[in-house]
């Protein structure tokens, strides 16, 4: 009797493409949001009907939104960073991402796309491969790095003036919040409805918001992400943002990530616990004996010593993010790094040996989250590699130490631009792409004249 053939199995994205559409089928969806996280970190893409949905749809975006500036500018080297048609990217949909829109009317799905080139390379202007080439490389070795970000954000009263300076909103009680009122709980209770929308949109998103807590400036909040490896928690923080503007707009609200909002008020930050795990989820931070570290622990130290300073314009994307890290204020202006101390740009909590980390503070709430973990992660991968040493633990204010970090974004890119290693982990055409285009967005900032130069210089010089 003849054997029958065996049908060929089906490929990984069949795999994924037969589940989506199941998961779309089942939940009645209507239409597919194909979302791209952007420079910016914000999202660019497609809509399109849900009967249409598919792995080999065609979805296409032109590889010019990589090359964009926040204003819809061009960087004056546009042609030398693309192609000269400016030619399409092919996306993919990542399975793993596929959420509900809770806010929509319609029952409508959002799914994270990769970005490939037409003969199948992953693309590598699109800041989630920028981290995912960081990934490998820690792949390469046997390590996967985890992470657990910490998000601050500002809630504000609508502003449609861009000249009118911003307002805390006014709370339940309608009034605004006029003092310093770090995790109270009445304070955020003050915001019950907004956040209340917030946890629904989240729960229904299945993002793995953990706590919530008051932070010190007026309407300032702060939200914590359970721990996991560093793609998912970019993708939470990428989802968050827009769950939580959402949630803010339906009570006449804005929430803004703007590092530094309010010129009275304290910035906003994105701290990054971060540590790794081997091939049996063991972390290699952790050392021998009750208290110690391990080696490769101090050379990951050492290279976010040495390298963070080149990577600042990542951590602080934009000419605002400058304003956070001013000294006297409790944002860090080095590298100086401490047990459980706030003042250092570089904190090691006091935890059990399994919960060993360091948590990262240079990063505002405005920077891209794909782009602020790898370029922590590489820092950290290089340390790795040369065997870096750091200094000594600070017990003091890392603030008596002085600055050791870019004071501008324009310092911050010339430091990325002659840093070669950053440069060839990262992807030497990203960075090129990454420096003209923050360069100008720099020099369009210059050319604003501010109501201070008005006021203060208009008739005394």
């Amino acid at each position: 009797m003849a054997r029958k053939k065996k049908s060929p199995r089906p490929s990984e994205a069949e795999q994924q493409e037969s589940s989506l559409k199941l998961w779309l089928k089942e939940r009645r969806i209507t239409e597919v949001e194909c979302l791209v996280p952007d420079l910016t970190g914000n999202a660019r893409g497609k809509i399109i009907p849900a009967t249409k949905f598919s792995h080999d749809y065609g979805t296409r975006l032109p590889e010019g939104i990589f090359a964009t500036t926040v204003t819809g500018d061009y960087p004056d080297e546009y042609d030398e960073l693309v192609s000269p048609s400016d030619s399409d990217m092919y996306l993919r949909p990542d399975a793993d991402t596929v959420r509900m829109v809770p806010w929509a009317s319609d029952p409508t799905a959002q799914i994270i796309h990769d970005c490939y080139t037409r003969d199948g390379r992953a693309h590598d202007l699109a800041p989630r491969n920028v981290l995912r080439r960081v990934l490998a490389l820690y792949e390469g070795i046997g390590l996967k790095p985890i992470v657990a970000p910490e998000l601050e954000f500002f809630l504000v009263q609508k502003n449609t003036d861009p000249d009118f300076p911003l307002q805390p909103p006014a709370g339940r009680s309608g009034r605004p919040e006029t003092a310093r009122q770090s995790y109270s709980i009445d304070a955020v209770n003050e915001f019950d409805p907004i956040l209340d929308l917030m946890y629904d949109y989240a729960e229904t998103m299945e993002l793995d918001v953990d706590t919530l807590i008051h932070e010190s400036g007026a309407g300032q909040l702060e939200v914590n992400f359970q721990h996991a490896e560093a793609m998912s928690r970019a993708d939470h923080v990428f989802l968050f943002k827009r769950c939580m503007r959402e949630a803010a707009l339906r009570h006449g609200v804005y929430a803004t990530f703007l590092a530094k909002p309010m010129a009275n008020e304290p910035g906003s930050a994105m701290h990054i616990h971060q540590s790794l795990a081997d091939e049996d989820g063991e972390n290699v931070f952790a050392g021998d004996k009750p208290g110690q570290h391990s080696a490769l622990f101090m050379h990951y130290l050492g290279g976010l010593q040495k390298y963070v300073p080149m990577a600042m314009s990542f951590f602080a994307p934009n000419v605002n993010s400058y304003r956070r890290l001013a000294l006297g204020q409790v944002a860090p202006i080095n590298v100086q790094w401490g047990y459980d101390n706030r003042t250092c740009g570089l904190r090691v909590p006091m935890d059990g040996a399994e919960n060993t980390r360091v948590e990262s503070r240079f990063a505002g709430s405005d920077a891209n989250p794909y782009l602020a973990m790898a370029a922590t992660l590489a820092c950290g991968y290089l340390g790795i590699v040369e065997k870096l040493t750091p200094s000594e633990p600070l017990s003091g204010s890392a603030q008596d130490k002085g600055f050791a970090l870019p004071r501008s974004l324009e310092d911050a890119l010339n430091s990325l631009k002659v840093c070669k290693p950053l440069r060839s982990l990262l992807g030497e055409r990203f960075v090129d792409c990454y420096a003209a285009v923050k360069g100008k967005e720099y020099e369009t900032y210059l050319r604003v004249i501010s109501s201070w130069e008005r006021e203060f210089l208009l008739l005394t010089v």
